[in-house]
């Protein structure tokens, strides 16, 4: 019992360990450096725009490899070898990042995109490990830990990143690049340390037996489970549910700072924002997990969906109110809204698909959530993208992400209850 108890707390751990990726390479510190330095001689909506290009094509890249990478992590201890060895692509590349120059747009995007890979490649593993550590009764709040912790965790670097950049001085609104480059060496550090007890501690309890040809088998195993899909139809409506109401989330979450910095909200009010809502976050990450167990999750994630369609629409019309002062007043209200909901409906999805899977092919079914979560990733920032480049405007994108959430929250409706 207090081997489960260390495995539980390592694997939540490490979501405090690879948040701080989440939120200073995807959300606030890496895109103000790709446009302010890398891309600096780009006009706002073409940066904005391949910036977009560049998680889709992370994306892509895994949603292509995970099911086959999942089949065959389900032999005995292969998920933590592969959690391994994306985690050290993760790493690698995130040190790379401190190596760009100024105007090496497409190298830094290159490197960015190989790193996101890492990272949630890595993830793919880490999430099917769930069902490891934790028994069906507990996953909500297990889950729902890790996501609120990992809010805590990630911001402890990023702390340390704004204390360097403020010690350096801002250029009117502009990071100092010098600083920032040693921001995300300390990311990296702060990832992987707390990697390790996760790698020391959590094993593989639920496992298909080893054959004699494991890539064969996976692809047939593979081929079965898509052939009889109409076996597991709970599965398959969530899934395509998550689809689009992940989609939604995503984009918010990685497109958000580049969309407040084409506002003109400078980067102290950015950074600030973020900060809190990663810190409003953690309280609400857990008290979804809790009023799971009152209203189940699905209702929460319900709840959540509703929460993100109306921060879309205040989005959108964010930069039709007058005056400086009230679309500030308005951007705090969404940042608040988006944290209360975005750790709650993160969590919940990977504890409720954790339940509706067969525990001892978990890294199977969780390739394939990620690569529903992955593809969806492509469409939205490629959508909002596609429509900044056409209309000179990144609001109009935004519109667009609202149709994903009710095209989510209706699929998501049509699943059991119970």
């Amino acid at each position: 019992m207090k081997k489960k108890a260390i495995a539980e707390q390592s694997w939540i751990l490490y979501d405090a360990g690879n948040s701080a990726f989440v939120l200073v390479m995807v959300t606030a510190i890496m895109p103000l450096f790709f446009k302010q330095y890398a891309a600096a001689d780009l006009p706002d909506a073409v940066s904005t725009a391949n910036w977009g290009f560049a998680n889709s094509t992370a994306s892509f890249i895994l949603a292509m490899l995970s099911p086959i990478l999942g089949s065959l992590a389900d032999y005995k201890q292969r998920k933590v070898s592969f959690f391994a060895f994306f985690l050290c692509i993760g790493l690698f590349f995130t040190f790379c990042l401190a190596l760009i120059t100024q105007g090496q747009w497409l190298l830094c995007l290159g490197l960015f995109v190989a790193a996101r890979v890492g990272w949630a490649g890595a993830n793919v593993f880490y999430d099917a490990l769930l069902v490891d550590v934790s028994p069906p009764e507990r996953m909500d709040r297990v889950s729902a830990r890790g996501y609120g912790y990992g809010y805590i965790g990630s911001v402890i670097p990023f702390i340390a990143v704004i204390g360097l950049v403020l010690s350096a001085g801002l250029q009117g609104s502009t990071l100092p690049p010098d600083e920032v480059k040693i921001g995300f060496v300390i990311v990296g550090v702060w990832w992987l340390l707390l990697s390790i007890p996760t790698l020391c501690t959590v094993r593989q309890v639920h496992a298909l037996p080893a054959p004699d040809s494991p890539l064969k088998e996976s692809f047939s195993r593979l081929y079965q489970t898509i052939k009889h899909i109409r076996q597991h139809r709970q599965v398959f409506i969530f899934l395509l549910a998550y689809f689009f109401y992940i989609d939604g989330v995503g984009t918010i979450i990685s497109m958000s700072t580049a969309y407040g910095y084409d506002l003109g909200f400078d980067s102290t009010l950015l950074i600030a924002v973020l900060l809190y809502i990663q810190v409003v976050a953690f309280p609400f990450a857990l008290l979804y997990g809790k009023l799971a167990a009152h209203f189940s999750a699905r209702n929460m994630l319900l709840a959540g969906i509703a929460v993100y369609s109306l921060v879309t629409l205040l989005a959108f019309f964010l930069p039709s109110l007058a005056g400086h002062g009230s679309q500030v007043t308005l951007f705090w209200i969404i940042a608040t809204m988006v944290a209360s909901s975005m750790g709650g409906i993160q969590a919940l999805s990977r504890s409720y698909f954790a339940k509706l899977i067969p525990a001892d092919q978990s890294a199977e079914f969780f390739g394939f959530y990620n690569v529903f979560g992955k593809f969806a990733a492509i469409s939205g920032p490629l959508l909002m993208g596609i429509v900044a480049r056409l209309t000179g405007e990144t609001r109009w994108g935004i519109l667009s992400i609202l149709l994903l959430f009710v095209l989510g929250g209706f699929i998501l409706y049509q699943t059991d209850k119970q």
